[in-house]
């Protein structure tokens, strides 16, 4: 009796352990769901498709592009953390919805921690502030010396609350000492027409959305959130340079997977992205819209977040941000 006991818990563990295995082996066998909880035409929504079709080559389905705006990116992502967890749907977010939402939202749906798998960080990069020319302000100087002239009339726009975007702005008025308002949108692109319509003033954002109306000079940029100048913007002096010491704000976007998800298929995707992101042509087209290519282990991307939600703890209690 023991010695069957023993063979059965043996041969348990054995199937618990080829289990895994075995479906990694034949997934994907259906289209994939690519979660992005911003618009058509944000920056995510971009960054994802750059890596979209070479992934769908790569696991030989569908990528599929799944766009799931509102909330600063949260409605997406809680969606994604209740999906089944059956290797078939991923998530490619910003750090708002991982990082700063869950300090700022008390009704939040989902626990990025608990509810999410990190799978890998996928590009990085600079913000940049961009205000509306008719302002006048030339440098940052300019326009600290305006908004404090205009105390609490300028607005400028962020894609949520928690959103790099919000939390660059929150630190930038801390440290220049100057009352803006702010207004939420569901996207970049949204962001920059609003600041062409005079709704808003000013807006920190992802340079590969707002570089062709910089040139054409519809927006002015006023400088990069990078430490140094940016490689990818070297013409655009960065806040250090211009007396905001140590003044630094970067974007990220990664891949993660509803908690659960099989830990062999998380790992596939994984390599199948690093591989992806790497690669020259990817890179090169990553540049093309001012991101740097990143690509790391999943335990990375969970490091990032931790230390991320370290950083970003402090700025919220220093700005005085409240949860909502």
């Amino acid at each position: 009796m023991q010695r069957r006991q023993v063979l059965q818990t043996s041969l348990a563990g054995a199937a618990a352990v080829l289990a895994p295995s075995a479906f990694a082996q034949a997934w994907p066998s259906r289209p994939i769901r690519l979660i992005v909880p911003f618009p058509p035409g944000s920056s995510p929504d971009v960054i994802a498709r750059v890596v979209a079709e070479p992934l769908a080559q790569a696991l030989g389905q569908p990528v599929v592009i799944d766009n799931k705006p509102g909330a600063g990116g949260e409605i997406g992502t809680a969606l994604a953390a209740r999906a089944e967890p059956d290797g078939y749907t991923f998530l490619f977010t910003i750090q708002g919805p991982l990082v700063t939402a869950p300090m700022l939202k008390k009704s939040l749906s989902y626990d990025p921690v608990k509810d999410l798998a990190p799978v890998t960080l996928v590009a990085t990069s600079p913000n940049v502030l961009v205000v509306d020319p008719k302002l006048g302000a030339s440098t940052l100087a300019d326009f600290v010396r305006i908004a404090k002239e205009k105390k609490g009339q300028l607005n400028y726009g962020s894609v949520g609350v928690g959103s790099a975007s919000h939390l660059a702005m929150e630190l930038f008025k801390v440290r220049a000492g100057i009352d803006l308002v702010h207004v939420p949108y569901q996207g970049f692109p949204q962001i920059v027409s609003a600041i062409l319509a005079g709704e808003v003033q000013a807006g920190f954002m992802v340079p590969g959305i707002a570089i062709g109306q910089i040139r054409a000079g519809k927006l002015k940029a006023l400088g990069v959130t990078t430490l140094g100048r940016s490689g990818s913007l070297p013409a655009y002096p960065s806040f250090v340079e211009q007396g905001y010491a140590d003044f630094e704000a970067i974007s990220w976007q990664a891949v993660l997977a509803p908690a659960g998800t099989p830990k062999p298929v998380v790992e596939r995707v994984a390599r199948e992205l690093i591989r992806i992101i790497k690669s020259d042509e990817v890179r090169g087209r990553m540049l093309g819209q001012y991101f740097s290519a990143a690509g790391t282990a999943p335990e990375a991307l969970a490091g990032l977040m931790k230390t991320e939600r370290e950083r970003w703890a402090r700025v919220i209690k220093a700005a005085g941000v409240q949860a909502e």
